[in-house]
């Protein structure tokens, strides 16, 4: 049997860029980015969660760190007597805060849909004297995102966001 070294070497060049356009299109496939960020608050204890989605992250990749940052966080708390009425004193604190969780989470299918949750920022050592209870009378969020470690983000909406009063102690 003779070969053909001419048509053998056309071939195995064929084969390579043949093969060469299939992983660019497989590399050019990932193109991570989110798809959605919402944020709501609880109105049990004021926390921000931020559920999202972000696709195109390939069929290669297990997992995936999201950082949700929220650049102000402001909480307002203050005292209020048994009564139900809050001292003339004026027994309140306002808290102003950065805040940072982040979470590593499974793709699927190149894709993954989470959420993290974030606050109200801490009353610190402010409390209440005896015969008072400490509400959180409003916590508001803003300059919302979530971000990846591939360097997309996307600003999550509503934003600014709010609730309270809330009942803490």
């Amino acid at each position: 049997m003779r070969l053909n070294h001419g048509r053998t070497s056309i071939l195995a060049v064929a084969l390579g860029v043949l093969l060469g356009a299939v992983s660019a299109s497989a590399v050019f496939a990932d193109s991570p980015h989110f798809l959605y960020a919402s944020n709501s608050v609880s109105s049990s204890n004021g926390a921000l969660t931020t559920s999202f989605k972000e696709v195109g992250l390939g069929t290669g990749t297990t997992s995936v760190t999201i950082t949700l940052t929220v650049n102000d966080a402001t909480a307002v708390y203050q005292c209020w007597n048994n009564g139900g009425k809050h001292p003339k004193a004026g027994n309140k604190e306002t808290v102003n805060t950065e805040l940072q969780a982040s979470g590593t989470f499974p793709v699927s299918n190149g894709q993954s849909t989470a959420s993290l949750t974030v606050g109200p920022p801490s009353p610190g050592s402010f409390s209440c004297p005896s015969g008072q209870t400490l509400f959180l009378m409003s916590v508001t969020y803003s300059g919302i995102t979530v971000s990846d470690a591939f360097g997309n983000s996307l600003g999550a909406t509503p934003d600014p966001i709010s609730t309270g009063p809330i009942k803490i102690g």
